[in-house]
């Protein structure tokens, strides 16, 4: 803050406290008892009968020392003001006056509010003015007689209370159950810090804020022609897009800097408070404001008419369409695409600077996941850390580690986080099955350049998702080559928990569905719906009402699907219990057989793995030739193999595997016959 802004106050304060003295005079000329200590405390006979005998009208009071016309000659405090503008100072009580539209009397307000908070001169002297000395902030009508006002004038009252000054949350009237003419008058803590020269921003609104650096890129053209038309604009974000940034691109052309909230977390209750307090931010640093996540807002019909109001230019992002019925003000309503990927490869480069390994390029490495430009900074700072951590440079696991840590908690809460431990040396599949999941992973990674640089998804509002189908028996490996698709892409794995979506009250199902995939679209992972025909089932003839609610149930996640913008696997033991329309909507059908001897001698092998000790007589030939069992069995067998073997203290026999395989059948319901144990069938208790 400079010298003369500091200056200016202070002349306009000095003026306030000789006003306050001529008004102390006038009082106690009239007052029965100056020199009383107890005076404010009770009401004297003699002040009763002098009340009482005043000619004045009910309620007025004297009116204060005359105040300059508007065509008098400027003070020479006024002069010195024009003279340090002129040199390009800034004087803060003269741009809070112009950013407000306050004219000379409600500055005179706001100073008289404000006094008691600059000179603790005022604190008492206004306790004695209104005869109270537990008093001590300016009453409506004390300010009314010292800024030269009529206590009965509808005008004068109305400007205290919705004039600019209450508009522009600069002022604020306390005590409502007192008369109005006693109701204490008070400045934000805010505004007296910004007039002192502090900017911190105010307590209500800095937990909301939002870093909104202008970020490199094409010019916003587009959306600087409408914030300087006037009106309000609403940005809908698609994936990997951030509107906040492109708004504080388009005001840094305009001159102004952003103050940006995030109204996603706001109470209903509070969401009013909150946002004419990010209003007034934005005023008082000649800024614009732009807002994300309207949600809360929307419940909050006065917070979205603050919002339409606003005096600054206004961004309102969000990931829905605008609805009318939010507010009367009529938005422009634009569309912010994500950034193409030189943009994306700048923005990763500008941030790993020096910490990238050689012949690492980021862009690659993370091509699959969907990252707004703010997600990729945090993304970086974090794959910095991982690599500093194991005393590297930023390697493509650190990149695509980091970009996973951009994940929000959400979906946590409603499917099962599973992080990928196996890859592709770990399934033990036919070539057939290996290349779907293969063509899978190659879907997600070059989605980008199909879907959006070729434009191979046109029109009918389709989202940009990835939807597969793994059909196959139980333990056939499903869900493991869903893991190792997440892991081959670095990505989370998230199972739905269908005790989490199902629900027996009509339309809840598609609800707790509906918070799935908006959560997953949001988050970087693959989205497994295991047993997927209980909820994507074949419909049926209508012939009651579970038949149609049933039915509305698979229609819903049929338009659902076209517009999931994620991965999503759908696995299911029954492939033709699955509706027909799924098909059309499926990228890829991957079919598990059973396996054959072959692969089941691999997942004998696989299973045991190399560090069970084992002994001399362990035949996984005879396994695999004669127990015709699916590899989740064979896993089973041997887990329960190792646990009898780790009994003994000794290496795992045949006689322990062929134990376990008993204790399988008997889970399966199937018989222990010699046709398949041979002459290990002596061998099970």
């Amino acid at each position: 803050m400079t010298d003369s802004s500091l200056a200016h106050l202070a002349a306009h304060l000095a003026a306030l406290v000789e006003r306050v003295r001529l008004l102390v005079q006038a009082r106690r000329s009239v007052d029965p008892a100056p020199d009383d200590p107890f005076r404010g405390l009770y009401v004297t006979d003699e002040h009763a009968d002098l009340l009482l005998r005043r000619p004045d009208l009910p309620g007025r009071i004297e009116p204060g020392p005359a105040r300059p016309a508007p065509g008098d000659r400027k003070t020479p405090s006024a002069e010195a003001a024009d003279r340090a503008e002129a040199a390009g100072e800034r004087l803060r009580l003269r741009d809070l006056c112009r950013g407000f539209d306050l004219d000379g009397v409600d500055r005179d307000i706001l100073l008289i509010a404000l006094g008691p908070d600059l000179d603790p001169r005022l604190e008492q002297l206004y306790g004695y003015l209104h005869d109270d000395v537990t008093r001590r902030r300016a009453g409506v009508g004390l300010a009314l007689e010292l800024a030269g006002l009529s206590p009965l004038a509808g005008a004068d009252r109305r400007r205290v209370v919705r004039g600019p000054l209450a508009r522009g949350a600069l002022l604020e009237v306390a005590e409502e159950e007192r008369p109005f003419l006693t109701r204490s008058l008070r400045v934000p803590d805010r505004v007296t810090a910004h007039l002192l020269g502090d900017d911190t921003p105010d307590p209500v609104v800095e937990p909301f804020l939002l870093s909104a650096s202008a970020r490199a890129g094409p010019a916003p053209t587009q959306l600087v022609r409408a914030l300087a038309a006037g009106a309000p604009v609403h940005l809908r974000e698609r994936p990997g897009a951030s509107g906040v940034l492109l708004a504080a691109a388009a005001l840094e052309e305009l001159g102004r800097e952003a103050v940006a909230v995030d109204a996603s977390a706001l109470a209903a209750d509070t969401a009013e408070t909150v946002v004419r307090s990010a209003v007034r931010e934005a005023r008082l640093r000649g800024a614009g404001l732009v807002v994300r996540g309207l949600e809360p807002l929307v419940a909050s019909r006065s917070a979205m008419g603050v919002l339409a109001a606003a005096p600054v230019p206004t961004v309102l992002v969000g990931r829905d369409r605008w609805d009318p019925r939010w507010s009367e003000a009529v938005p422009t309503l634009l569309d912010v695409a994500p950034p193409p990927a030189p943009e994306r490869a700048h923005l990763w480069r500008s941030h790993l600077d020096g910490h990238l390994a050689p012949a690492v390029d980021p862009v690659d490495e993370t091509r699959h996941f969907t990252l707004a430009p703010e997600q990729v900074e945090r993304a970086a700072v974090a794959a910095r850390g991982y690599a500093t951590a194991e005393g590297v440079r930023v390697q493509g696991p650190h990149l695509r580690a980091g970009a996973r840590a951009q994940n929000a908690g959400g979906l946590e809460s409603l499917a099962r986080r599973i992080e990928p431990a196996v890859g592709w040396d770990d399934l033990v599949l036919p070539p057939g099955p290996l290349a779907g999941l293969r063509e899978l992973s190659d879907r997600a990674r070059h989605r980008e350049q199909v879907l959006g640089t070729w434009g191979m998804r046109p029109g009918a509002g389709r989202g940009r998702g990835i939807t597969a189908l793994f059909a196959g028996d139980s333990g056939t490996g499903k869900t493991m080559s869903a893991e190792v698709i997440a892991a081959d892409l670095g990505l989370d794995l998230y199972a739905v928990n269908l005790a989490t979506v199902v629900d027996k009250y009509v339309g809840e199902t598609e609800k707790n569905l509906e918070r799935i995939f908006s959560e997953a679209d949001g988050v970087n992972a693959v989205l497994l719906f295991d047993e997927a025909d209980a909820l994507f089932g074949r419909r049926s003839e209508v012939r009651d009402a579970h038949d149609r609610y049933a039915n509305i149930e698979v229609a819903y996640l049929l338009q659902r699907l076209e517009t999931f913008d994620g991965l999503a696997i759908l696995a299911t033991n029954l492939r033709a219990n699955v509706d027909d329309a799924f098909a059309r909507r499926l990228d890829t059908v991957v079919d598990f057989p059973v396996p054959d001897e072959a692969h089941r001698l691999r997942l004998w092998d696989r299973c045991l793995g190399p560090a069970v000790p084992r002994a001399d007589d362990l035949d996984l030939a005879f396994c695999a030739r004669q127990f015709e069992v699916s590899g989740g069995n064979i896993r089973s067998i041997a887990t329960t193999a190792a646990y009898l073997t780790a009994a003994q203290q000794r290496p795992l026999c045949m006689a322990d595997l062929v134990r376990a395989v008993q204790r399988e059948y008997r889970k399966l319901g199937r018989l222990c016959v010699r046709a398949e144990f041979g002459p290990w069938l002596e061998r099970v208790p």
